[in-house]
């Protein structure tokens, strides 16, 4: 298939599409959900942990197809997830998700792809900071700002601030993402040498 003005494998393209459908889906209904452990319940959801995967995805379909073929994947997976996660989820939710989750890929694309020549390690971290620092402010202002449920005053007791629960909520999980932006590297750095790095040429189809 021709895709991006490159022809690609119909079975290369599909498996990003289904990580990214399968990892913004389960996020969405994993968001709603506290971490109930150690008392983190008004610090974090389980989606912190899911999300970021999505970025790997990212990276990862950026470095071997390159930007135009990362876009389109982003655009496929947005509009599959957005679909999915309104039977899944709240249609406001999936809505935020959807427009956080575009914003936030395709600035994830295009810092990757400036920095991409660039030690190994700097596009996939510099990429995903900045995509997550995007979409998280994104989300949880779309998702959350009003509600009254989502809204109600904390005051975290090491630094005896106070702000609404789904500002509490989206600066802890920008935080876990900082941390899965990390951890991600491992798996980015070992996958490198199987994934042949998109150099600038039409034909990925092998």
């Amino acid at each position: 298939m021709k895709l991006a003005g490159a022809e690609v494998s119909a079975a290369r393209f599909a498996l990003p599409v289904i990580a990214m459908m399968a990892v913004v889906a389960a996020s969405n209904v994993a968001v709603q959900y506290p971490v109930e452990l150690f008392g983190l319940q008004e610090a974090l959801t389980w989606g912190a942990f899911t999300y970021p995967v999505a970025f790997l995805v990212n990276d990862l379909t950026n470095r071997r197809f390159g930007p135009a073929v990362a876009r389109q994947v982003v655009y496929f997976g947005f509009a599959l997830a957005v679909v999915l996660s309104i039977w899944l989820a709240t249609p406001r939710i999936a809505l935020a998700s959807g427009t956080a989750f575009l914003i936030g890929q395709l600035l994830d694309i295009n810092v990757f792809n400036r920095l991409r020549r660039m030690s190994w390690w700097q596009a996939p971290l510099a990429g995903s900071m900045f995509g997550s620092a995007l979409d998280t402010a994104l989300f949880f202002s779309l998702a959350f700002a009003g509600d009254e449920a989502m809204s109600f005053p904390v005051t975290y007791a090491l630094t005896g601030i106070t702000v609404p629960l789904w500002v509490g909520l989206a600066f802890f999980d920008f935080l876990v993402k900082v941390g899965c932006a990390l951890l991600a590297l491992l798996p980015y750095g070992a996958l490198m040498g199987w994934l042949k790095p998109w150099g600038g040429t039409q034909s990925i189809a092998r």
